[in-house]
């Protein structure tokens, strides 16, 4: 049987690991979708505008280490194009698919100046625009190129876990090509054994002279599949580790050494205390954003940087070298030293105490949190589902959270694009298997709420939460923090109009449910935590000025790092 343009893609992802495609369809793409509704092993599904799409396809590479999101021709991948950028920032794994007018039809816009709906009028618009965002983006005009510019980009996006983009014309999805020949495989990429063995001596005189290094984790740990490597660096060395927000539960937080994510000020005071007192931060697969001026100011000199983009120590930078080599053979250091693994005393730090909360108190960003957090440690659920924080208040709240297992907790805290939770929950779910608990800003919520209907339609039992202050509250706090004081004002934009969440819920099929005390979010955490077949939306009513303390440390910035904002 002869092989197809679009049997020879479907082919290719299938064989990386991908069992579902994200869709919104285009007439375009419809040979392309045809295929793939007769192909077993994978699945079509369908989402309800391509913002929904491409965070769905983000937040099911985030588990299963590849996603994918079909739209149509420019209104569906100029649409698409933030959900790309999130995942190019992030580096995750996800084909963008789409697919653009025939031959013929080209000939007649670039002759006739005949424009084809959805076209600029510049056949070449979309790759170029998605050249910025991924590490190969093609147009596949021909059956016979086909193979060749499809096992490139997989490749590459195998290599550097970065999205690519991949259009084909309307009428070459059918044309016959050559069979798929053996499978792909990431590009193996070398250090320079001079460079590498520099890197390590380096790093290693530092470590020996340290009185508190600490390990500083990030997400590339994850995405390149070196968790248990880095695991046994942990015990082989005694050393205390920290993460990221982003990075949040590359390894299991239940061990003695981890202290807590590091959000900068918004950390809890365990580790901004061991953060500020270390004398050799090790920061590994780390994308440091600024949330991180404080420590970037202070300790930029006695840091160790490892990523897939730079290495260096101190001020010294080292050229070629791989961050798998390294951990490799700074485990081999470590295991090779009888001094190893060494106790390392904590800094002092204040006590965090838990509130006292009554059945009828009113809910805030801190009583939710502790709430929900020893709901889901009372009720052993720690290990089914996975957290998904928005772009909010809630994520540098919930950063603080202790005890995750490994792999638990979502968040797009580098790019930060508000949506990303609730769009991405349907991807997390199909990927990871886990039940996905969203707790969503009511701003980002409602610029993605129409995947609920998603939700509802694949019987995805997702409990998503909106923290409703009907405002914009984290960008208030970084442009006038005094609006939270009792005199202060929010800026008429950043105010919300109110919404009827119940209602919401029941138009997209899901159940609504609202709390304003912790009595009834108590009553409502018991009900949906058997709920199966169809989302729910909690409503959590919070007040307005409600500031929590991690964002007032964070939205404050000190006076010398004023220069560090625009």
């Amino acid at each position: 049987m002869a092989t197809t343009v679009s049997d020879y893609l479907i082919t290719r992802l299938k064989q990386c690991g991908l069992e579902h495609i994200f869709a919104v369809p285009g007439d375009y793409a419809s040979p392309f979708l045809e295929t793939l509704d007769n192909t077993k092993g994978i699945e079509r599904v369908p989402n309800i505008n391509e913002l929904g799409c491409g965070y769905a396809a983000d937040g099911y590479a985030r588990y299963k280490g590849i996603g994918a999101a079909c739209v149509q021709y420019g209104v569906g991948t100029f649409s698409l194009l933030n959900c790309a950028a999130g995942s190019f920032v992030e580096r995750v794994s996800v084909v963008i698919i789409s697919a653009s007018p025939k031959t013929s039809d080209r000939a007649l816009e670039e002759n006739k100046q005949i424009l084809f709906h959805h076209s600029t009028g510049d056949l070449l618009a979309d790759q170029l625009v998605f050249e910025n965002v991924t590490v190969a983006s093609e147009i596949i005009y021909d059956a016979e190129n086909a193979p060749a510019q499809i096992d490139g980009a997989i490749t590459a996006m195998l290599t550097y876990k970065r999205p690519i983009y991949i259009e084909v014309l309307n009428n070459v999805w059918t044309l016959s090509c050559a069979a798929p020949k053996g499978k792909l495989a990431p590009v193996e990429l070398t250090s320079d054994p001079d460079s590498l063995d520099a890197s390590i001596e380096a790093v290693w005189k530092s470590i020996q002279a340290a009185k508190l290094p600490v390990f500083w984790l990030g997400v590339e740990i994850q995405r390149f599949g070196l968790q248990e490597i880095v695991q046994k660096i942990i015990n082989a060395s005694g050393i205390y580790f920290t993460t990221t927000s982003v990075g949040k539960t590359v390894l299991d937080e239940s061990q003695k050494q981890f202290i807590g994510t590091y959000a900068g000020p918004a950390s809890p005071a365990v580790t901004r205390a061991v953060m500020n007192a270390s004398d050799c931060i090790l920061a590994l697969g780390t994308i440091i954003t600024d949330d991180y001026l404080n420590i970037m100011k202070s300790s930029f000199g006695k840091m160790t940087v490892v990523t897939d983009e730079e290495t260096r120590v101190g001020y010294t930078y080292y050229r070629q070298v791989v961050l798998k080599d390294f951990l490799e053979k700074l485990l081999e250091k470590f295991q090779s030293q009888k001094k190893f693994p060494r106790k390392f005393s904590l800094p002092k730090s204040e006590k965090e105490k838990s509130p006292e909360i009554k059945p009828k108190d009113a809910l805030s960003y801190t009583v939710f949190y502790e709430e929900l957090s020893n709901f889901l440690k009372k009720e052993k659920m720690l290990g089914d589902v996975s957290l998904i924080l928005g772009e909010s208040t809630s994520l540098y709240v919930f950063g603080n959270l202790f005890g995750l297992p490994a792999d638990a907790f979502v968040a797009q805290a580098a790019w930060g694009s508000l949506g990303h939770e609730t769009g991405c929950a349907l991807g997390v779910a199909l990927g990871s298997g886990k039940r996905p608990f969203v707790v969503a800003g009511d701003g980002g919520f409602r610029m993605v709420c129409q995947e609920l209907s998603s939700l509802a339609y694949h019987k995805c039992n997702a409990v998503v939460f909106v923290m409703s202050n009907e405002a914009y509250a984290i960008e208030q706090a970084f442009v006038d923090i005094s609006a939270f004081t009792a005199k202060g004002s929010f800026a008429p934009f950043d105010i919300l109009p109110a919404w009827d969440y119940i209602a919401l819920a029941q138009a997209f099929g899901a159940r609504g449910f609202r709390a304003e005390t912790v009595e009834e979010l108590r009553t409502i955490m018991r009900e949906v935590k058997d709920l199966k077949d169809f989302p729910s939306l909690v409503e959590i009513v919070i007040p307005q000025k409600d500031l929590a303390p991690q964002l007032k440390r964070l939205a404050e910035i000190p006076p010398p790092l004023q220069k560090y904002r625009p």
